[in-house]
């Protein structure tokens, strides 16, 4: 009797990301299909084996894939206990449809450091309340994509303190609501993928690890209040408690009703 699919899938709130899609099949195959997003594949176990342009492609677990839209592709497993794969969804804002034909010829990228940074991103799409972090890891992985297909990216490498403490302000200034990497590059009139090189040259930190830092210590201040740890989650800027204690306890070493408790 065949194993039956795994599949979680879902749309989080992250500018540019059309879905995730995280699966694991033994016997099914794809027939041929198209998308109208770009489709950013790893596979955790296993390999797929697919067709693209009447060309066979594979996808052992140490590769990225691209695979761009409106071309048919096929998918099944290469191995006989099937494949994990990750997916991620991304619209032509985040890719342009130039890139199409680069992506036809190379789909599968080998590339350790793209490989970690698309692992990063999902664990960042997975976690509710982490969107300005998925957004950060997504630009630097649209960045590095852009290299592989032989796009000109402005050069966002260089230092810019004035942009960083712009930055930096802003997300001072909304610690509790937070706000996404999109629309404080709007507000800035700068490229995403400079803001995050920038304020990470800057301060050594990117934003998202920065303003997660800011809502540390206010909850900090909040749990010496008196505050429950219900109550402060939303009070210093996380999604739920949940959200909360996981980072506090990272950052601070103990838990948020310990560190209430301790005050006493």
């Amino acid at each position: 009797m065949a194993a039956q699919p795994e599949v979680t899938a879902w749309r989080p709130r992250v500018p540019g990301v059309v879905e995730v899609f995280h699966a694991h099949f033994t016997e099914y195959a794809y027939p041929m299909h198209v998308h109208d997003a770009w489709t950013l594949l790893i596979v955790d176990d296993g390999a797929v084996r697919y067709d693209l342009d009447r060309h066979e492609h594979g996808t052992p677990h140490d590769t990225v894939t691209l695979l761009p839209p409106h071309v048919p592709h096929n998918g099944s497993a290469a191995t006989p206990h099937g494949f994990r794969k990750r997916v991620v969804y991304l619209d032509t804002t985040r890719l342009d449809d130039r890139l199409i034909g680069a992506a036809v010829d190379t789909p599968d990228l080998r590339d350790p450091l793209l490989r970690h940074r698309v692992g990063q991103l999902h664990t960042a799409l997975a976690r509710p309340g982490e969107e300005l972090e998925a957004e950060s890891r997504l630009t630097l992985v649209g960045e590095r994509l852009q290299e592989h297909l032989r796009a000109r990216p402005e050069d966002t490498r260089r230092a810019d303190p004035v942009l960083a403490r712009r930055l930096r302000e802003l997300l001072d200034s909304r610690v509790v609501e937070g706000v996404s990497l999109q629309e404080a590059a709007g507000l800035l009139d700068a490229h995403p993928t400079h803001l995050v090189r920038a304020f990470s040259s800057a301060y050594g930190i990117a934003p998202h690890q920065y303003l997660t830092s800011r809502r540390v210590d206010r909850a900090r201040r909040l749990l010496l209040a008196g505050a429950r740890p219900a109550d402060v989650a939303p009070g210093a800027g996380f999604y739920d408690q949940a959200h909360l204690s996981r980072h506090f306890r990272r950052l601070v070493g103990v838990s948020p009703g310990r560190y209430r408790d301790s005050a006493a």
